[in-house]
C-alpha cells in the first residue's frame, strides 16, 4: 500500500495495471478505491489505474487539515510529477470531476483527456447544509457520521466535524472556473450524468459543452448521481468510457 509525499501531504494511493495512466479522482465523503471499485477490473488490463485518496480523505495524511478543490488539484499535479507521469487520462466523479476541471485548467499539458461523472461544472450548494455536522446530529444521521469516522479516520485524525465542515464549504464554492480557465480545456472530454442527477443535469452538461465544443455527453438512463457504481449502470458506463478512450487513442 504505497504512499507518495507531495508537499506536506502523504498521499495514499492504489497503483493497479499497466498501460497509459488513468488518474481516478474520487467524490467527497469517499476515497479512491470505494468510489471506483466498479472500474478496477474492467480498466486495469489496458491502463495503469491510479487511485489516490485526497487531502482530508481516506488514508492520506497531511499537516494542514484544511482543503478545497483548488488545493486538491495542486496536490494531484504534484502527485503525477512525483510519479514521473508526464500525461494522464483523468476520470473524476462529483468532487473529483471539479478537481479534474481545475487540474486541467491549471496544468493542461498534463492531461490527455477528461471524463467527468456527476459534475455539472458549476457550484451547486443544494443540500450542503444538511451535511454540516450539527445538522447530521440533529437529524439522527449517526450511521453516516460513523462511516465518516471510519473512512476518513487517518486523514482527519478523529476531528470528523472539521472534515464535514470542509466538505460542505467546498460543496458550496466549487467548481468555480473562470472564463479564462474554460478556454484552457481543449483536450478530449466526456461528460457523464445520470438521468435523475440534479447536479449533472442535461442542461448543465450542455452548458459545459458550449464552453468546450469538443466534449461528448452521455446521459445514463434511469441513473442517479453515481451511475458508474455496481448498484447502478456500471457496465454501460464502463463501456462508454473505454470506447471514448479507445477512440481518442486512435
Amino acid at each position: 500500500m504505497p504512499y507518495q509525499q507531495v508537499g506536506d501531504c502523504s498521499v495514499f494511493y492504489e497503483d493497479i495495471g499497466v498501460g497509459q495512466p488513468v488518474l481516478f479522482l474520487h467524490s467527497s465523503y469517499s476515497r479512491g478505491i470505494i468510489a471506483f471499485g466498479g472500474q478496477i477490473q474492467p480498466f486495469f488490463h489496458s491502463y495503469r489505474c491510479l487511485l489516490p485518496d485526497f487531502r482530508g480523505h481516506g488514508r492520506t495524511k497531511s499537516e494542514k487539515k484544511d482543503w478545497d478543490t483548488s488545493k486538491i488539484s495542486e496536490d494531484m499535479a504534484g502527485f503525477l510529477a512525483a510519479l514521473g507521469i508526464e500525461k494522464a487520462h483523468i476520470i473524476g466523479y462529483s468532487l473529483g470531476g471539479g478537481v479534474a476541471l481545475h487540474l486541467a485548467a491549471k496544468y493542461p499539458d498534463l492531461i490527455q483527456s477528461i471524463t467527468t461523472i456527476g459534475c455539472g461544472g458549476v457550484a451547486d450548494p443544494t443540500g450542503a447544509d444538511d451535511f454540516e455536522p450539527e445538522a447530521l446530529i440533529r437529524n439522527n444521521q449517526q450511521e453516516f457520521i460513523e462511516r465518516i469516522k471510519v473512512i476518513h479516520g487517518d486523514a482527519h485524525g478523529g476531528d470528523w466535524e472539521h472534515h464535514l465542515r470542509q466538505s460542505a464549504k467546498d460543496w458550496r464554492e466549487y467548481p468555480n472556473l473562470s472564463e479564462e480557465d474554460w478556454t484552457k480545456l481543449t483536450m478530449p472530454m466526456l461528460l457523464i450524468g445520470g438521468e435523475k442527477d440534479i447536479f449533472a443535469s442535461r442542461d448543465k452538461l450542455q452548458n459545459m459543452k458550449k464552453r468546450c465544443p469538443q466534449a461528448e455527453i452521455y446521459i445514463v438512463p434511469g441513473a442517479s448521481h453515481r451511475p458508474h457504481m455496481p448498484t447502478e449502470q456500471v457496465k454501460e458506463v464502463n463501456t462508454e468510457i473505454l470506447n471514448f478512450l479507445k477512440r481518442i487513442r486512435g
